[in-house]
């Protein structure tokens, strides 16, 4: 059959075949992120309500008591706005806690800090009653804050107490008021107590940190030549980064609400030596009666709580939630 150049020439593409009608993918997306949204509000309703009930109710009423001058009795009708604010702020013991909270914030660090991540490379390594160790320095961290202090405080006693004693049987001189009864002592005493309390916690974190070290990469380093030391310190230490911030913040946070082993131990006395801002409040509260400038000074003290953590998260641990978000 002969064909016609004509037609050949003149006949255009063959028309595609007409795509299938897709579903409305809209509606079905729309659909499931409801569904979706649903599930998830179900599954964290307990702990929102929670949250909201034992969280942010507090906050709102301790904002709300703030605003007046009220004994704990009797309704809130004596209203003075921003006065009880600035009263805690000008008060020279809210002052002298809000530096006490300070200087318990950076001498945690710099103690913990050293000690927590010596003692954890040690218990890395496989030495002889490894989890004996382990155990030690973590007991003291499971202990109540109110069981520690009080075992601290019999410690402590001037003259009769097992500090005094073992300093004296070795010649070091003791205060006449003891350790926590010295306005210049009462402060480094409760750090040093506070740090062993919770120097099991750097070392668990610490730890629980070195299992993530690759340990092809240590011992590439072995053999090229490196040493120990310079393993720890150019290898273990640095990707031990993440886990150092964390801690840093845990810690800093926790020494910003201090209360009760300082409660405990000293009162915070002699001389409101040792007050921080946690008792301050409680002591304006309990003691005075005084509870609209203890929430007002509450609520200072979560604010200055907020601003650490927010400038810590936006100045430190920024790079570390980038890199987990990619």
């Amino acid at each position: 059959m002969t064909v016609s150049l004509e037609r050949v020439a003149g006949a255009g593409p063959s028309p595609a075949p007409a795509a299938p009608a897709r579903p409305p993918r809209a509606r079905r997306s729309a659909g499931a992120r409801v569904r979706t949204a649903a599930e998830v509000l179900f599954f964290v309703s307990p702990a929102l309500a929670l949250f909201l009930l034992f969280v942010v109710w507090p906050i709102v009423k301790a904002a709300q008591f703030s605003l007046y001058r009220w004994r704990g009795f009797g309704p809130l009708s004596d209203f003075v706005g921003l006065q009880n604010y600035s009263t805690v702020l000008h008060d020279e013991v809210f002052r002298g806690a809000f530096s006490h909270n300070l200087f318990i914030v950076v001498g945690s660090i710099v103690l913990q800090l050293p000690l927590g991540l010596a003692v954890a490379l040690l218990l890395n390594r496989r030495i002889r009653g490894q989890g004996l160790l382990r155990t030690i320095v973590f007991v003291p961290y499971v202990l109540a804050e109110v069981i520690a202090a009080v075992v601290w405080l019999q410690l402590l006693q001037p003259e009769y107490g097992a500090v005094d004693s073992l300093l004296s049987g070795v010649g070091v001189p003791v205060p006449d008021q003891g350790w926590l009864g010295s306005p210049d002592r009462a402060l480094w005493t409760v750090l040093i107590v506070l740090t062993w309390k919770y120097l099991g916690l750097a070392v668990l974190l610490f730890l629980a940190g070195l299992q993530g070290v690759p340990q092809d990469v240590v011992e590439a380093a072995e053999i090229d030549g490196a040493s120990w030391w310079q393993v720890q310190r150019w290898i273990t230490v640095p990707l031990l980064g993440p886990t150092v911030r964390i801690w840093v913040f845990l810690s800093m946070i926790g020494s910003l609400q201090c209360f009760d082993m300082v409660w405990v131990l000293t009162g915070g006395g002699p001389a409101n030596s040792t007050t921080t801002m946690a008792t301050f409040l409680v002591n304006e509260g309990t003691k005075r009666h005084n509870y609209g400038i203890a929430a007002a000074a509450s609520v200072i003290l979560f604010v200055v709580a907020l601003f650490f953590a927010l400038a810590y998260q936006l100045l430190v641990l920024r790079r570390d939630t980038k890199g987990a978000a990619r």
